[in-house]
């Protein structure tokens, strides 16, 4: 039986049209020393680099 990841899943988000999507890092704490273009930067969520696409889909197969 196929079964998720559930620490992929968590932390991932496949789109509608199939792109897996995650979280900046560095968005949680000491932010007032980070520049407003970091910050603004890191609100939105970044496509996880071809390599590991894969790798992320196999693992959240009913995502």
């Amino acid at each position: 039986m196929q079964k998720t990841r559930k620490s992929i899943s968590k932390r991932f988000k496949i789109t509608g049209t199939g792109k897996v999507m995650r979280k900046s890092p560095n968005t949680r704490h000491l932010l007032s020393g980070k520049s407003r273009k970091q910050r603004r930067r890191a609100n939105k969520d970044k496509r996880v680099d071809s390599g590991f696409e894969k790798k992320m889909l196999a693992s959240m197969p009913f995502a």
